[in-house]
């Protein structure tokens, strides 16, 4: 587990990994309000968002700019690291999804298991 501030993004972050392996393991965040008066208001609603694995972050953007799906934020660094964008919630029936650009190791496991 570790913690991410960032007063920017208005959040205090806990980011618990939980299970096995590249396929197996799953990412929780649990967020507070630095100030619960200040946006964004990641406390509302309580499901903030869902993060997505993506292959190739830029070609994902890239498609969502091409068909008007629309992402916020830029890329940039999310709290555990990894290169990550936001796909707005009017484009998302309603839900904050955010495209996090997998890792290596990840794609490497999703393809081999792909291919078994």
């Amino acid at each position: 587990m570790h913690s991410f501030v960032s007063e920017k993004e208005n959040v205090d972050e806990d980011v618990l990994e939980i299970g096995k392996g590249p396929l197996g393991t799953v990412e929780i965040d649990l967020m507070a309000p630095l100030d619960p008066e200040k946006s964004p208001k990641v406390h509302i609603p309580a499901l903030n968002h869902i993060g997505l694995w993506v292959d190739n972050l830029e070609n994902a953007v890239e498609y969502c700019n091409a068909n008007e799906i629309r992402v916020v934020g830029g890329i940039r660094a999310g709290a555990s690291g990894h290169n990550i964008t936001f796909v707005h919630p009017k484009s998302a029936g309603g839900i904050l999804l955010e495209l996090v650009q997998a890792p290596p190791e990840v794609i490497q496991a999703y393809d081999e298991a792909e291919h078994k």
